[in-house]
């Protein structure tokens, strides 16, 4: 081996990648900034490892800094895994740096990995082979079945408005239930054309929506029995259902020990405090970012509690007193139980961040 191949061996190199559909494009650096080289390759497990072995031929890998890991790059990210690559998420350029440098994959992909090499960028992305990643994709498609459930059911009544007297009638006092039984049933007979069109998509929406009944029960019960599989003393808080335990779970990912701490994990569900004083008025304000499917089931939970639980409507009678106004014991509230389910999910998922 020559005095230059033994160098460039052990040479570190920083790579930075701009993903796409069907294209990565990636630039390598140096630790001292220079840039080493750029190429684009195919968004395939062959062009994954036609990236891997570019990089490690200029120097040894150890970091890589990916945009859209949870996206176009989540492949790319499980091969740099494999190969004992650190991989840090990295956001799109600041606009006001695009508007002056331009913008091309190149010159993103080069930003990606200065900010690694900075700094910059320390975010540990998300596991995407864990039971976690498969509730996410379980609620994505639950999630779709109940809008096409709910924009059905519109769609029917919409239609029912419409209809003539003959069709409407019997049919507009009746419940939903009910509505579709009969809407999917074919018991009309000497109808006008116009009626008969009516009836026929009044009987295709009904079958719709019993249709999108059944998938969403099946959704719900492979999802549930997931989460009991992953995280059994979640369903059991009071408040948590499997909804509003599915977000929670998805916004920790399969690794919640890449977050710092419960602090971290509830700025991630926007429940941390914010200051917000100004002149004599000393107050805080919950965080209007982070995850707002996460910061939302917390918020149902927290209704759920001042319901249902005592010990919450006592805090809530306690806080009262104090001066406290209810927008902020539900923040307090909210911060408390980020702080338990994090516990909970931390013990549950004990998954290594890196390989």
């Amino acid at each position: 081996m020559t005095a230059h191949a033994e160098a460039a061996e052990q040479a570190e190199v920083v790579i930075g990648v701009d993903t796409h559909k069907d294209c990565h494009v990636a630039v390598a650096l140096n630790t001292l900034g220079a840039v080493l080289g750029t190429g684009a390759f195919a968004a395939t497990a062959a062009g994954y490892r036609e990236l891997l072995d570019w990089a490690c031929a200029l120097g040894q890998v150890k970091r890589a800094g990916v945009e859209g890991t949870g996206s176009y790059g989540s492949g790319l990210t499980r091969a740099l895994r494999a190969a004992g690559v650190e991989v840090i998420e990295v956001n799109r350029p600041n606009r006001a740096m695009r508007r002056r440098r331009g913008k091309s994959d190149a010159v993103d992909a080069e930003a990606a990995a200065r900010s690694v090499l900075s700094g910059e960028a320390a975010v540990v992305p998300k596991n995407g082979d864990g039971p976690v990643e498969a509730i996410r994709v379980l609620k994505v498609a639950k999630d779709s079945a109940v809008k096409a459930r709910v924009q059905a059911v519109n769609q029917l009544r919409s239609v029912l408005v419409s209809a003539s007297p003959r069709v409407r009638e019997p049919l507009e006092a009746l419940p939903l239930p009910r509505l579709i039984v009969q809407c999917a049933a074919e018991g009309w007979s000497g109808l006008a054309p116009a009626e008969e069109a009516v009836v026929h998509t009044l009987g295709s929406l009904a079958r719709r929506v019993r249709f999108l009944d059944a998938e969403i029960k099946d959704v719900l019960k492979r999802m549930t029995s997931m989460i009991q599989a992953t995280a059994p003393e979640l369903m059991q808080m009071q408040g948590i259902g499997p909804d509003s335990a599915a977000a929670l779970l998805i916004a920790a990912g399969d690794n919640p020990d890449r977050l710092r701490g419960e602090a971290s994990f509830a700025a991630l569900c926007g429940t941390s405090p914010v200051e917000a004083s100004s002149g004599k008025t000393s107050r805080r304000r919950l965080s209007r970012g982070g995850n707002r499917q996460a910061n939302a089931a917390l918020f149902r939970a927290v209704l759920s509690r001042l319901r249902w639980d005592p010990a919450t409507q006592e805090y809530m009678r306690r806080r009262t007193t104090e001066g406290l106004s209810k927008r902020e014991i539900i923040r307090c509230l909210k911060r408390y139980l980020a702080r338990t389910i994090y516990k909970i999910i931390r013990a549950s998922l004990p998954l290594p961040t890196t390989t």
